[in-house]
């Protein structure tokens, strides 16, 4: 043993010996690293930087804590989280409260770094541009920047503007924030340019296209047409906003409304004249049974409903990312799950009757069957005391043989026939988990693969989070023409969306059918970060998010004559009485100030630069 010790070191010294007269010794390539000028000119590796600067989606919006939470849409069930920071209007810079990486200022800016890096070597590029790879992954990484930049916009409004790859010995790292409208034309160039490379190749799963490129478009330039960043209208909508000094940094301070909104109706076109999204050639409603199953195939992104996704964050099991744990997240604690961001009644309740009527609790038959002769999304979307699930876990299924939600305190009979009572294996006093209930009653549907197979608490799923899809390019179109005063075109793409789900057709005018599409862009886009956005750029922020969040208590009790020893839902057998209580102030007590109209800068980001301006009304 010590020879052999003796022998390594001998050979250990003698390599030193012989590396020291190597001069090319102190010269060689780190083993685990690329360099980054052999990165430059191979195009497999420039490819595969590109494709890191995806990294920035994270999950998309498929987080244990989603932006549904921080709206009318849902309340996050676990405490702690900075959820309530944010609902009840209490940041401030040192304290912004929950903030997903997916929006984060340093987060963006860190992947705004890498489009830099990519942009200024693929601008002069040391590869041939076979096949266009060039042009490809130059028109991804102009796209990719845009994207973060406009995930910047649409939270923090104006913000500085850095287009090239900043190093050591800069002579100073202070940057202003460009104004709303510098912002938003750098946005709009990047992703004209990004079109423009990207015509002709072909689309993947998850990366930009040209497609994706003229989507992203219609988004940013239908935010940068709305009341909140029209300086002159938001001003008139907000005491705060008309005394803030910098008011164009989130808002055009004049020009001409009507040219932005043109300028929104015409990327949205662009985008519809390129696509045709899913069953939307439909002149009169499917059945009711069929809409629930389009609206369930384009959430799912199956079936048909893959063709809505114009850019998807997508998983695969392999990989077991949050992203394929929604199930978990949000399902129900009958079953082993989270309940995390839990819908609230005010949701359900915007939900239209099947014959387009508004849900109204002061009618008798709407209040004594709630949940009956609903909008087929609402089936889709919402898992409701009744409703058909899954079957439950095997140690659970002689408590629910049939797999019915259960989210309310019913009277069952004992072995001697006497009336106890039976709390819902799905609420908060479950025999289950007690601890993992929805607050509201009431837990998502949407985004959950209903399959029997897939056991949510171990089982992830593959469904992808719509980055952007299509339908939200007809909406784009649809809210642009009517401010555009073109009703009859507005009027034939919403119905073309309610007709795919068996809703029949609006026939309204005026403010009546603005207040009809405002319903409708919340019913078809619930649960995906549409509604945070759109409360504010429609500047009704404090009617909407302001409003207290509410629940429903649901009792039933046996009719007369009538014994069940295990609990199932039959309004054959109990009559049940529903009542839309406020939640209990100790969860939430939702507040609205205009200071929520944008995310605050943190205050370490004020510190390290010092040309930056505070949001208003942020302390």
């Amino acid at each position: 043993m010590k020879r052999n010790i003796k022998q390594l070191v001998i050979l250990f010294a003698a390599s030193l010996t012989i590396a020291s007269c190597n001069s090319d010794f102190l010269n060689t390539e780190p083993l685990g690293e690329i360099s980054q000028s052999a990165v430059w000119t191979d195009p497999a590796l420039a490819e595969a930087f590109v494709v890191g600067i995806y990294q920035g989606f994270g999950n998309g919006g498929f987080d244990e804590q989603r932006l549904a939470s921080l709206t009318d849409e849902a309340i996050f069930t676990h405490p702690g989280r900075g959820i309530t920071t944010i609902t009840e209007a209490r940041v401030n810079s040192a304290d912004l409260g929950w903030v997903n990486n997916t929006y984060s200022w340093g987060n963006m800016y860190s992947y705004i770094r890498r489009a830099n890096i990519a942009i200024e070597n693929l601008s002069d590029p040391q590869f041939p541009n076979d096949g266009g790879i060039v042009d490809k992954l130059l028109g991804e990484a102009k796209f990719m920047r845009a994207y973060y930049y406009h995930q910047l916009a649409r939270y923090y409004g104006g913000v500085p503007i850095v287009d090239r790859p900043y190093g050591l010995g800069e002579e100073s790292y202070d940057i202003a924030r460009g104004t709303w409208q510098e912002t938003i034309s750098f946005i709009e160039k990047d992703l004209t340019d990004a079109a423009a490379l990207l015509q002709g190749k072909p689309r993947v799963n998850g990366r930009a296209s040209q497609l994706a490129a003229l989507a992203l478009k219609s988004r940013v330039l239908l935010y940068a047409a709305s009341d909140l960043h029209d300086g002159p209208t938001a001003a008139a909508n907000s005491s705060l906003l008309a005394s803030y000094p910098n008011l164009d940094l989130v808002a055009y301070p004049s020009g001409n409304r009507t040219e932005r909104w043109q300028k929104a109706q015409n990327a949205a076109k662009a985008v519809l004249d390129m696509a045709s999204g899913n069953n939307l050639g439909f002149t009169e409603p499917v059945s009711h049974e069929e809409g629930i199953q389009n609206y369930i195939n384009n959430a799912m992104a199956r079936n048909g409903g893959e063709n809505e996704i114009i850019l998807g964050r997508y998983f695969i099991n392999m990989k077991l990312e949050n992203g394929g744990r929604q199930g978990l997240f949000n399902g129900p604690n009958g079953y082993n799950n989270w309940a995390g961001n839990s819908p609230v009644q005010l949701l359900v309740d915007d939900y239209e009757m099947m014959d387009g009527t508004k849900f109204d609790w002061s009618n008798p038959a709407h209040a004594s069957a709630p949940y009956e002769n609903r909008d087929a999304r609402f089936y889709a979307s919402i898992l409701y005391d009744g409703a058909q699930w899954k079957p439950r876990s095997s140690a659970n299924q002689s408590r629910d043989p049939l797999g019915q939600i259960q989210t309310g305190t019913y009277e069952v009979t004992d072995g001697s026939g006497a009336k106890v009572t039976h709390f819902g294996l799905d609420t908060r006093n479950s025999p289950i988990e007690d601890w993992n209930g929805s607050y509201t009653g009431y837990y998502t549907r949407k985004f959950i693969d209903a399959d029997p197979a897939i056991v949510d608490q171990n089982t992830w799923q593959e469904v992808p989070w719509p980055i952007l899809r299509y339908t939200e390019a007809v909406l784009n179109y649809v809210e642009a023409s009517l401010e555009l005063g073109q009703e009859d075109e507005a009027r034939m793409w919403l119905n073309r969306i309610r007709f795919r789900v068996g809703q029949p057709a609006i026939t309204e005018s005026g403010d009546a059918l603005m207040d009809r599409y405002i319903n409708e862009r919340r019913i078809e886009m619930s649960y995906e970060e549409q509604r945070y956005h759109d409360t504010r750029r429609w500047m009704i922020a404090e009617e909407t998010l302001g409003r207290k969040a509410n629940i429903i208590n649901i009792t039933g009790t046996l009719k007369p004559g009538q014994t069940l020893t295990t609990y199932r839902y039959d309004p054959a057998v109990s009559n049940y009485v529903y009542k839309v209580l406020p939640i209990d102030p100790g969860k939430e007590n939702r507040t609205w100030l205009d200071k929520m109209y944008f995310v605050p800068i943190h205050r370490d980001e004020i510190n390290r630069n010092g040309a930056l301006i505070q949001n208003p009304g942020i302390e």
